[in-house]
């Protein structure tokens, strides 16, 4: 039987540090990876592989989509599956209406505030009612939604674009989901945690290297 027995403090304490340390210096090192320079890296007749990579090329999408992972892990259960899901689709959603040309106010704030939110959400371990957590998650989702599609290479496929993104998304999501589960069966749960503090940390170096 596997043991649940959490590890020690001091091992905490300093994986914590280490989580932290490690985001914050990613977050920092990693601003140079803006928004604009994603849609002139891929032309738009590779429009699928464009959006596949759009979301692993900008360090504030993946801690979001990481950190809705994990998070999604600390709930469990079959409830586990809705966040990413509600993640997805309302990605998609913000996608279509930065396509459509439907104004969205502070686009890059509000992917900032959703890594730091996510990020705190996975360090408190809170367990929000699956209704809760789902419309957190899809209001985070809209915003970084509407940033892919604003970026998309002008001759792109929307289509091919959106399956690009949304399958990039949901494999980031699944990392997330699939270590904190691990963590979890191993009576690691507080490293989850370490991490979500991590990610929390790197928002806010994002949000002061962005806006300082």
């Amino acid at each position: 039987m596997m043991s649940t027995r959490l590890i020690d403090a001091p091992v905490v304490v300093r994986t914590t540090i280490f989580a932290t340390a490690a985001m914050a210096w990613l977050g920092s090192a990693s601003a140079a990876w803006a928004h604009p320079h994603h849609a002139s890296m891929v032309h738009g007749e590779h429009a699928f592989a464009q959006g596949l990579l759009h979301p692993v090329m900008g360090l504030d999408h993946v801690l979001a989509m990481v950190a809705v992972g994990l998070w999604a892990g600390q709930i469990g259960g079959r409830r586990a599956w809705a966040l990413p899901a509600a993640f997805v689709g309302l990605m998609l959603v913000g996608g279509f209406g930065a396509f459509a040309g439907i104004p969205l106010p502070a686009v890059e704030g509000g992917i900032l505030a959703s890594v730091l939110v996510l990020g705190l959400l996975v360090a408190a371990a809170l367990k929000l009612p699956v209704a809760a957590g789902t419309a957190v998650a899809g209001v985070a989702a809209l915003f970084h939604g509407y940033a892919h599609v604003s970026e998309m290479a002008a001759d792109s496929s929307l289509a091919a674009y959106g399956a690009g993104f949304a399958l990039g998304t949901a494999g980031l999501c699944a990392a997330g989901l699939g270590a904190s589960r691990l963590l979890q069966l191993r009576g690691q749960a507080v490293l989850v945690r370490a991490c979500g503090g991590g990610i929390a940390t790197a928002g806010l170096v994002l949000a002061a290297v962005t806006w300082l």
